[in-house]
């Protein structure tokens, strides 16, 4: 008995460890000290990296890994012959990495590394670094790591390099050895071919010595202003002269992922200040196509971001910065590149977009190789919101857009599933669509489930319990179920990890009695609840409501709303038929999902016309 009674308290005790390590994510940490010396004529630098690596995970490390992005564009690289094989190449790309001389090309080379003050073997393959240990690094123990280091900026191609086609002279992204993330998951080290990317929280030292005369700016809050200048020093201070030409511009950054830089000389800088936010800079070549544009930006960013943060939660940190630089636009923690001779919409619209990034990539950070699509579609979904707002656009539904991006994906023969691997997907064409349109679909859909009352408090709520911790899927959905008090497994279930589509039409409208009885036709095969919109000859209408079964509970609607809520569909039955206590002569028009709530293929199915439509057949 006495024997039983040890194993019982020890089967509880192992349960509680479970449990609590599945509701306490763990973290690794990283911090970084980096120091580099640009060469401005040969597009070389030199680089000294401390980092010092804290595990933890409950696992014992024989190895680390590092990103070396640069090597990425080398001809033959793994990403040169991606982008030469795949269907539909991007045009930015295509094979110019095969063309690069080299002069042109970009490289990482690792000179020395030690752990702990000693020497450890080391091997490079293409952009991935793989590190014996010398001696495991313990669960809740740290190492240090130091390397020197030599790097080329490669021609820029794809989101980092020099001389972008503005004529930027840096935009300085994957530009460092960089720790490869290790979570719950494993080590994810996945060679780059130009997708997606994931990263250790950790804080950044870093100094760039470079010619005085270019301005920088990036990740971080610069430590030195009145020496480097450029706008960032104290109003009548004059910067100082630099030793050797040069300047050493010196940054810090507090629990980021990265850490991205650009530098031009003939970058104008201005600041803005968001009420209750951070300060904004904003780094441009000033000329034609550029001026008058990048003037107004400030103004809309503001309100972006007091939108953005009563919408979907507060921005972290003091700073963000608006840089023109890179090939279209691209996220960073603290900052952004983004191409500037726009449109002001365009230009406003590309800044709203990577500025939302802040949130769902920068301080959730969710691996985006994984969940593609909660990074670049939930981002896609809070700017389509936050563009309707700020630029006056009036749309009942902005998501609309998006939904059409959607739909060109599910008509095509290309579509996988949202939950496939970013680097994976067989066309660009499909992993744009789904990442972006299908990814920002997913939370239009859940808005219109889960009703506006409870979905953005429920965004909130997402935001300020998993920021700093990659949530996944599962994370984001539990939270949503929370605050719905709805079981939403279902939809995640049917719309991220396969095809399957929405489609709902009326099948049949007969009348009997005074009565008249409408049937409605599951034809696509993903279930989803259903409103019904009566319109009525004396101008009335009736919203009738049709929860699906597998929810376990029904939509909140506003205290305003008249709705009619029925039995509920139980998901396996192709039909469904409900009345209205009166004739169909008094029916002037019936429509499913009238506000367009849901991704449904095909809408024509959809409305009920008496007067355009052929009669419904009657029955006496």
């Amino acid at each position: 008995m006495k024997i039983k009674l040890v194993g019982l308290v020890t089967a509880i005790l192992m349960s509680t460890v479970v449990a609590f390590a599945q509701t306490d994510r763990w973290q690794q940490a990283i911090d970084y000290e980096i120091e580099i010396d640009m060469d401005v004529e040969t597009h070389r630098f030199d680089g000294k990296q401390k980092a010092v690596y804290t595990n933890n995970s409950p696992d014992e490390l024989n190895k680390v890994f590092y990103h070396l992005y640069y090597n990425a564009f080398q001809p033959n690289s793994m990403m040169d012959v991606r982008s030469r094989t795949i269907q539909d190449p991007d045009r930015r790309v295509g094979d110019r990495i095969s063309k690069l001389s080299e002069e042109e090309i970009g490289y990482q080379k690792i000179k020395n590394l030690t752990q702990d003050g000693k020497k450890v073997d080391f091997v490079v393959d293409g952009t991935i670094l793989e590190v014996n240990l010398n001696k495991p690094i313990k669960s809740g123990e740290s190492s240090t790591f130091e390397m020197e280091f030599e790097a080329q900026v490669p021609v820029q191609i794809r989101r980092t390099g020099r001389d972008n086609e503005e004529g930027i002279s840096y935009s300085m992204a994957q530009w460092y050895p960089k720790m490869v993330e290790y979570d719950y998951q494993g080590w994810h080290t996945n060679p780059y071919i130009g997708r997606e990317f994931h990263g250790v929280w950790g804080d950044f030292d870093v100094k760039i010595t470079i010619d005085k005369d270019f301005v920088l700016g990036g990740t971080g809050y610069v430590q030195n202003p009145n020496e480097v200048g450029h706008g960032y020093q104290a109003d009548g201070v004059k910067p100082g002269k630099g030793k050797n030409g040069k300047h050493t511009w010196h940054f810090k950054a507090p629990n980021v992922i990265d850490f991205m830089w650009a530098a031009d000389p003939d970058f104008t800088h201005t600041k803005a200040q968001v009420p209750n936010g951070p300060e904004l800079h904003f780094l441009y070549q000033m000329n034609d196509a550029t001026k008058e544009n990048w003037e107004k930006l400030p103004e809309y960013t503001i309100k972006a971001f007091e939108y953005a943060n009563e919408t979907f939660g507060k921005y972290p940190y003091k700073q963000f910065s608006v840089i023109q630089g890179g090939d279209g636009g691209m996220e960073y923690p603290m900052s952004t590149l983004i191409t500037g001779e726009r449109s002001l919409g365009s230009l406003v619209g590309v800044t709203v977009h990577e500025m939302f990034h802040s949130w769902y990539q920068g301080v959730l950070a969710t691996n985006e190789a994984l969940y593609e699509w909660m990074d670049e579609g939930f981002t896609s979904f809070a700017s389509s919101e936050t563009m309707n707002v700020i630029m006056d656009q009036g749309q009942e539904n902005p998501q609309l857009g998006n939904y059409r991006g959607y739909f060109a994906l599910a008509n095509s023969d290309y579509e996988e599933p949202m939950s496939t691997h970013a680097d994976h997907y067989s066309t660009n064409f499909a992993y744009g669509r789904a990442a972006y349109s299908k990814g920002a679909t997913f939370l239009g859909q859940l808005r219109y489930i889960m009703g506006e009352d409870v979905f953005y408090p429920a965004m909130r709520t997402y935001f300020d319990k998993w920021k700093f911790k990659h949530p996944n899927d599962n994370d984001f959905i539990r939270v949503m179920e929370k605050a719905s008090d709805l079981e939403l497994d279902w939809y995640k279930e049917y719309f991220v990890y396969s095809t399957k589509k929405i489609d709902y039409g009326f099948k049949s409208v007969l009348e009997k009695d005074g009565k008249t009885f409408v049937t409605l036709e599951k034809v696509g095969e993903m279930p989803m609840p259903i409103e019904v919109t009566i319109t009525y000859n004396d101008g009335t209408d009736e919203l009738i409501y049709i929860p699906l079964r597998i929810m376990r509970g029904e939509k909140s609607f506003s205290s305003d709303s008249k709705v009619t809520t029925l039995a509920d569909w139980p998901w396996v039955f192709p039909t469904y038929t409900f009345e209205l206590d009166q004739p169909s002569a008094n029916i002037k028009s019936m429509v499913i999902d009238e506000k367009e709530g849901i991704a449904d293929i095909e809408r024509e199915n959809n409305i009920f016309d008496v007067e355009k439509h052929l009669k419904p057949t009657f029955e006496n």
